[in-house]
């Protein structure tokens, strides 16, 4: 009989200091992504060949990540546990939306 998708096993039980940091992380990457999305509504705005090249960079930063996901989850070894996968697709994402905010915060 397969097993209920609400039974933990031990390998699913989380450290508290640990999803501590998870939340942690995950709310400072969307803080970013926020901001990345409205420092980008801004140069769309704007419109002109500034608009044009960042909706182009923005798409194919969105398809690069998208297609080097598995691979960054199959990174590091494997830690199979939901906070283990979720630490890894945040820092996946991370690094990419802190430096766009950068990037995108110089030129605003």
């Amino acid at each position: 009989m397969p097993k209920s998708r609400d039974t933990l096993t031990p390998a699913m039980v989380a450290d508290p200091a640990g999803l501590a940091q998870l939340a942690f992380d995950g709310w400072q990457l969307s803080f970013d992504m926020a901001m990345v999305i409205w420092l980008r509504s801004i140069r769309f705005a704007a419109g002109g060949k500034g608009a044009e090249g960042e909706g182009r960079r923005m798409v194919s930063e969105k398809v690069e990540a998208g297609a080097t996901l598995l691979t960054a989850m199959w990174g590091d070894g494997l830690d199979w546990t939901p906070q283990g996968a979720a630490m890894r697709a945040l820092s996946h994402y991370a690094g990419p939306v802190r430096a766009n905010r950068r990037r995108l915060s110089k030129t605003a």
